[in-house]
């Protein structure tokens, strides 16, 4: 008798998920598809680059280099209602676990890669501001922005597609388009062009950010999917020197997964392999201006032009080298 009511319970068990995956299909929206025909061509003059419009759908990037990476549109579910711990609750956290530190009016927040690692994208909101987490695990990519667009609060999701190797995101709603997260700008749809603010984050460890930052939040895994948080699906990816989904790399100035700091100052580009950074300040000279960087004792980096705040993007070098090919390199 136990073990037919266990049988009934599995079958019921079945049954509700597969309901609920047709629902999701149907609620989830089209997915995205891309045909070259007859193609016209205008320069943005703020940004000066190419917009391009195939059969009425504005675009950026070559549309035959945008590839799947397997799940489907919301297939890797971002993390629309996330919950926090205090540190002390963060048992499930090794000290040597790294993440993205956010610090925001003076609140605190930790986002574990053991967990970004499965959702890509937290849509959270810091006090005032609402802010879009990502992460591509196949760049290192962990890039912090501000959720607005047109002055517009948006809700993204993961479209299951890239672009060289890297996370294509896209706006929930109207005016769908999907933005590539290492340039934090539409580079499909009607919003093809504009850029998202970028928010300073740092990739740091746990126990550097928690010693540092004692009172900060964690990312808890409750997220109402199921996963097996803390193992990692990519192996040794990080450190080999394969790359893939459309990204190649020859450059013979870094390892392709060396963890670089991209600058755009003027429209021209510099690298600055963290690594290679000391503590401290240090001052570089880029693109006609002074480049002041600040490097804390856990890694934390700011940098600044003539006293304003100047974003950068951290990941690997093959990444930042694949959409920004003339690109300087401090070493």
């Amino acid at each position: 008798m136990r073990n037919h009511a266990q049988i009934v319970a599995i079958v019921i068990l079945f049954i509700v998920a597969i309901l609920g995956y047709f629902l999701f299909i149907q609620n989830r929206g089209p997915e995205f598809t891309f045909e070259e025909n007859q193609t016209d061509t205008i320069i943005d003059t703020h940004t000066m680059e190419e917009i391009n419009t195939t059969d009425g759908t504005k675009h950026s990037i070559p549309l035959n280099e945008i590839l799947s990476g397997g799940p489907p549109k919301d297939g890797i579910p971002s993390i629309d209602d996330p919950k926090f711990l205090s540190a002390e609750d963060a048992g499930f956290l090794a000290g040597s676990d790294v993440g993205l530190g956010l610090s925001i009016g003076g609140e605190d927040r930790f986002y574990p890669y053991q967990i970004l690692v499965w959702h890509e994208i937290v849509n959270d909101t810091v006090g005032d501001t609402p802010v879009l987490v990502t992460y591509c695990p196949l760049c290192a990519t962990g890039i912090v922005f501000e959720r607005k667009v047109k002055g517009e609060e948006q809700e993204f999701g993961v479209s299951g597609r890239l672009w060289q190797s890297n996370l294509l995101m896209y706006n929930r709603g109207e005016e769908e388009s999907l933005w590539s997260q290492v340039l934090g700008e539409a580079v499909v749809g009607e919003h093809t062009g504009e850029k998202l603010a970028v928010v300073r984050s740092s990739t740091v460890r746990w126990e550097d950010w928690k010693r540092e930052h004692p009172d900060t939040k964690v990312l808890s895994k409750d997220t109402g999917a199921v996963r097996v948080y803390g193992q990692d699906p990519y192996g040794d990816y990080y450190t080999n020197e394969s790359v893939s989904f459309g990204a190649s790399f020859s450059d013979t100035r870094l390892h392709p997964k060396a963890f670089v700091l991209g600058i755009e100052v003027q429209n021209q580009f510099k690298a600055y392999h963290k690594d290679a950074l000391p503590e401290g300040e240090t001052k570089d000279s880029f693109a006609g201006v002074e480049v002041v960087i600040s490097k804390n004792s856990i890694g934390e980096v700011s940098m600044s032009v003539a006293g304003e705040e100047l974003p950068y993007v951290g990941g690997f070098w093959f990444s930042w080298l694949a959409v920004h090919e003339e690109t300087e390199l401090y070493k």
